[in-house]
């Protein structure tokens, strides 16, 4: 059986969720109080519905507690984004992913119990302002508050020695867990591996030694 989600809020950000998720074949019932919204989304979700999820009749009457993921992505209104989980959480839905419009808004549905809180903007922010400090950086993905993801572009510093020579793990305490050369992607690449100029490094590791790598590599002349 397809898992089923509900997106709750028809916004930029649970639009995209709605629009990708339908995309991928799955079954997605978009929710939302703003009738030109839904009316929008009719032809891409599994189904669309006018509602305010602020009532619990009406949270029940949907069947939310029987969907496998609800994605809270109310805009503005704080307030009914957490009545929202706070209700979903007493219904009992299995995984309830929220945005978050700050770090207070963050604090309370923490403790109200949602399974995953994202900050799209502020997110987005730090990829953007990575990308903006260095030209190498192609990507940058947070994955905890201290540890990171992100995609390099090797300069002509790195072209030409193996992952042997270069000893980034020793040094620098951070792994190349895979290079996209063109088409092609190396997952787990092996020591003898030598690095070509252009090569996207997929680097994981904590931030100060992804930073420290950045900065001994690429911004020494």
């Amino acid at each position: 059986m397809k898992k089923e989600f509900a997106v709750i809020g028809l916004g930029r950000f649970g639009g995209s969720i709605c629009k990708t998720l339908s995309e991928e074949g799955l079954e997605v019932m978009a929710i939302d109080r703003d009738e030109d919204r839904v009316n929008e989304y009719a032809k891409i979700a599994s189904h669309a519905v006018i509602g305010d999820t602020t009532d619990e009749s009406v949270l029940k009457n949907l069947g939310l507690r029987n969907f496998d993921h609800v994605i809270v992505a109310i805009g503005e209104d704080i307030q009914a984004s957490i009545l929202t989980t706070l209700m979903l959480k007493e219904l009992g839905v299995k995984s309830i992913t929220v945005k978050a419009q700050n770090d207070y808004h963050e604090k309370v549905l923490s403790k109200i119990g949602a399974d995953r809180i994202v900050h799209p903007e502020r997110d987005m922010g730090k990829r953007i302002a990575h990308n903006i400090v260095s030209n190498n950086v192609l990507d940058y993905l947070e994955l905890s508050d201290e540890h990171s993801l992100v995609e390099i572009v090797a300069n002509s510093r790195l072209a030409g020695n193996t992952l042997l020579d270069l000893d980034i793990r020793a040094r620098y305490g951070i792994n190349i867990v895979a290079i996209k050369r063109g088409k092609e992607v190396i997952v787990s690449p092996l020591a003898t591996e030598e690095i070509q100029k252009d090569d996207i490094l997929i680097v994981i590791g904590s931030n100060p030694d992804i930073d420290r790598f950045e900065k001994k590599v690429f911004q020494q002349t």
